[in-house]
């Protein structure tokens, strides 16, 4: 299976989620499109204890934006056709890049990458003020375009009305609960992974 890890914003987790992933799943890993460093393939390969073929992006972009607008300062524009699946006999992890709606170019958006190589999505969602509006409309945008979702992490501080409500609009399962974490390390991926897999096919 190919798993599609997205967020509602930017700094919500997806990395972090994504080595849970990795390891819990003995997954490898692809990353289509960086902008700006470090690498979050860098950062996934130093949390994972698991043997996990680090992929190489489709696209590698020098300025830390919205993925349209670094290519541009790269004087390069992202194609959808150039993102073609890596192949391995292992479960697959995709990282995003930012949330769903951000563009590739003028016509696609990151949504665009899960629709051509994921079989199912992975929500991350950060709990902050507006959090709910943002996670259902994420959901919805996934939903109208068919995309499996196998469930929604929350990352940061529990808010158990938020988590309750989304879930409720959302009909999707909790797969995870992640409170911040002042250390990240293959230990605390470790941890992580284990919980995730007790609620994995729960």
């Amino acid at each position: 299976m190919n798993y599609f890890v997205t967020a509602i914003d930017t700094d919500s987790g997806k990395t972090f989620v994504s080595a849970i992933l990795c390891e819990a799943l003995q997954a490898d890993y692809w990353k289509p499109v960086q902008a700006g460093l470090p690498r979050d393939a860098d950062t996934v390969k130093k949390l994972i204890s698991t043997d996990a073929i680090i992929f190489p992006e489709a696209y590698l972009l020098n300025t830390p934006a919205s993925p349209h607008a670094a290519a541009a300062l790269d004087g390069v524009t992202i194609s959808l056709q150039a993102f073609q699946k890596p192949a391995t006999k292992k479960d697959l992890v995709i990282e995003g890049a930012g949330g769903c709606l951000v563009p590739l170019n003028d016509n696609d958006f990151v949504i665009d990458i899960a629709s051509k190589v994921a079989d199912a999505v992975v929500l991350v969602a950060d709990l902050y003020l507006g959090s709910i509006n943002h996670t259902l409309l994420t959901v919805e945008a996934l939903k109208k375009r068919d995309l499996p979702v196998k469930g929604i992490i929350f990352n940061g501080q529990s808010n158990p009305e938020s988590e309750r409500i989304i879930l409720r609009h959302s009909g999707l399962r909790c797969l995870l609960h992640i409170p911040r974490e002042e250390t990240i390390d293959k230990e605390t991926v470790k941890r992580y992974a284990r919980l995730l897999n007790e609620n994995w096919n729960g």
